[in-house]
């Protein structure tokens, strides 16, 4: 088969929207597949994502396909931001944790038997071994704490343990900026609880997971009760500005997406962080990887990303902000998008989707 190039593509395939194949996910989710007749894809259906819903307000299911090209994509996006971090915030044999409020079993099933789960959470729960584990071997947490089945539990029990080893967390991370306001907000009003569980060595009752409950008993190695007191003396001051630095001291750096829907936590969470750097993320949906931040110490309205090209086939629309619509039907591709210009990013994934506003 000849190469397409990007002109008979643009003109073989509609642009189309997320809804335009609604039905069609619906029916791959309901198992209603005919393998002589593949729906959107020749590749075998792993699992859906869900969308965050932070670009539409209204998380979308996505589905994941086994595609040599897509892992390959995302490989490379994933090791060319660890690079620029490793940069930024080189490793320390000695202070080598971070309390990461990861969660890895917000999992459903759709109908036909697919796994749902956010696109963080596949790295994990694609297979629940300790090789997976490994790929977060930075966590302080125990791994029974991230495949927990309560948020508020495992949140609670993620600040047990880094409070448990306070000495040698050199940085704090969640996926976005609310989970991490979540979090310290839960540490603000469970202080006092949390201090308790550490004098005495045991975990709150209301843990209910046995599996969970039990490593954080292992971890925690008894009753802690000059540390205990050491955390009652800084929280009881009732002063929440620079918390993070008073209680982890070594901790260099806080991580988490700050741009889009979650730049209204960004203030709150500089209150909290005090002079600890905060990191904005990458750019990356549940479609594909769109670009990586190269200056993760800019502050969300100074954020720039660079696009990655190869990680899908983009175009782009010309948006108009005041009425939040398309203001033409004409896409142009990178060379054709004029700087300071608002415009809505069409890429190919699934026939050519428009779903992603870029500003």
């Amino acid at each position: 088969m000849a190469p397409v190039d990007a002109a008979t593509f643009r003109s073989r395939v509609p642009l189309s929207s997320y809804d335009d194949y609604f039905h069609l996910i619906n029916q791959l989710a309901n198992g209603d597949i005919d393998h002589h007749q593949p729906l959107l894809s020749a590749d075998p259906l792993l699992c859906f994502f869900y969308s965050s819903g932070t670009s539409t307000m209204k998380p979308k299911l996505i589905p994941y396909f086994d595609s040599a090209l897509s892992r390959a994509a995302s490989y490379n996006a994933h090791q060319g931001s660890a690079a620029i971090f490793r940069k930024l915030v080189p490793p320390r044999p000695e202070v080598n944790k971070v309390l990461w409020f990861l969660y890895a079993d917000e999992v459903t099933t759709t109908r036909g038997g697919f796994k749902v789960m956010a696109a963080s959470t596949y790295p994990l729960q694609g297979n629940k071994s300790r090789s997976n584990w490994s790929q977060t071997i930075s966590c302080i947490s125990p791994r029974e704490v991230v495949f927990g089945t309560n948020i508020e539990h495992q949140m609670y029990c993620h600040l047990l343990c880094a409070l448990r080893n306070f000495d040698i967390i050199d940085g704090i991370r969640a996926a976005y900026a609310a989970g991490l306001i979540r979090a310290f907000s839960m540490l603000e009003s469970k202080w006092e609880k949390l201090c308790d569980d550490l004098e005495s060595g045991f975990p709150s009752l209301e843990i209910a997971d046995a599996a969970m409950r039990e490593s954080v008993v292992e971890f925690l190695g008894g009753p802690q009760v000059d540390l205990s007191r050491r955390i009652r003396e800084i929280c009881a001051e009732s002063n929440w500005g620079g918390i993070l630095s008073k209680l982890w001291p070594n901790a260099r750096y806080v991580k988490a997406v700050t741009t889009g829907s979650m730049k209204q936590y960004y203030p709150k969470l500089k209150h909290y962080a005090g002079d600890v750097m905060i990191l904005g993320g990458d750019y990356f949906a549940s479609e594909c990887c769109l670009g990586i931040n190269l200056d993760i110490q800019q502050p969300p309205e100074s954020t720039r990303f660079v696009m990655l090209p190869t990680a899908a086939y983009f175009e782009f629309l010309p948006f108009d902000l005041n009425e939040r619509s398309v203001a033409g039907e004409e896409t142009v591709d990178f060379s054709g998008v004029k700087v300071g210009e608002d415009v809505r990013g069409c890429c190919d994934n699934l026939q050519r989707i428009v779903s992603i506003p870029i500003g």
